[in-house]
C-alpha cells in the first residue's frame, strides 16, 4: 500500500487549498513559502520543472518546517529517491507510472498518482493507492466529470486532490464535494510577483484565496 499518513492527509484538508508553483531562482524558494504561510496557506506543490527545483525543495525544508511540503512532476523513481532525501512530506505526478508508485512505497513517500480516467484509478487503486491527483481536472470535464468518473469506486474511500484549470471561481465547488481532500492551485503565485520580489503581494494573493473559502 501506498497511503498517506492520516496527519497529512487532515492537514491538507485543514487548508483545503495547495500552492503549486515552480522555482527559477534558488533565492526566492524560501521567502516564496513565507509568504504563502503569512497569507494563511500552509501546503505548496513544489513542481520540478527547473534546475533551481530540488534546491530550492532543499532550502524549503530547512528553513520553513512549517510548510506542508508537496512536490510535484515527479516523473522517475530517482526522482522519489532526491525528493525523499530532500525532506519532502508528500509526492504527486501528473500520470499513473507503476514503477514511479512501486519506487516511492519502497522509501515510505506519501504519494499520489496521477489520474484521469477509470482505467488510470484501477491501476491505481491495484497498487494500494487511496490518494490521487485528478489532472488535468478543467479540460477533463470538470466537477461533473469527477462526480462521474468516480462513482463506481466511492466504497472504497478514494479521495481525490483534483489540479488543472481551477481557480478562485471554481474551486469551492470541488472543496464541496465529498471525496475532494483538497485542491492544488497554480493561479495563486504570479510569476510576475516572484520576479519582482513582491512578498507581500503573493502574501495578499494567498489570504484572498482564504478569505473566499471561508465565505463559500
Amino acid at each position: 500500500m501506498v497511503e498517506f499518513p492520516n496527519e497529512i492527509l487532515h492537514r491538507l484538508k485543514t487548508t483545503g487549498v495547495v500552492a503549486g508553483f515552480s522555482v527559477e531562482n534558488v533565492e526566492h524558494a524560501v521567502p516564496l513559502a513565507k509568504a504563502l504561510i503569512a497569507g494563511g496557506i500552509t501546503a505548496i506543490e513544489l513542481t520540478l520543472r527547473t534546475p533551481a527545483a530540488m534546491a530550492g525543495l532543499i532550502e524549503i525544508c530547512r528553513q520553513v518546517p512549517e510548510m506542508l511540503v508537496g512536490v510535484g512532476t515527479i516523473l522517475t523513481p530517482a526522482s522519489v529517491r532526491e525528493v525523499k532525501a530532500a525532506g519532502a512530506d508528500f509526492g504527486v505526478a501528473p500520470g499513473m507510472n507503476p514503477r514511479v508508485v512501486r519506487a516511492a512505497q519502497d522509501i515510505a513517500l506519501p504519494f499520489a498518482p496521477g489520474i484521469a480516467t477509470p482505467s488510470d484509478l484501477e491501476a491505481a487503486i491495484e497498487l494500494g493507492c487511496r490518494f490521487v491527483k485528478f489532472f488535468p481536472a478543467e479540460a477533463m470535464g470538470g466537477v461533473r466529470y469527477l462526480r462521474s468518473m468516480s462513482a463506481p469506486y466511492k466504497h472504497l474511500g478514494i479521495e481525490y486532490f483534483p489540479l488543472g484549470g481551477l481557480n478562485a471561481d471554481n474551486m469551492s465547488d470541488y472543496l464541496a464535494e465529498p471525496n475532494v481532500a483538497a485542491i492544488g492551485g497554480s493561479w495563486i503565485v504570479k510569476q510576475e510577483l516572484v520576479e519582482r520580489e513582491d512578498w507581500d503581494g503573493i502574501s495578499a494573493r494567498a489570504a484572498e484565496v482564504i478569505e473566499k473559502l471561508q465565505q463559500d
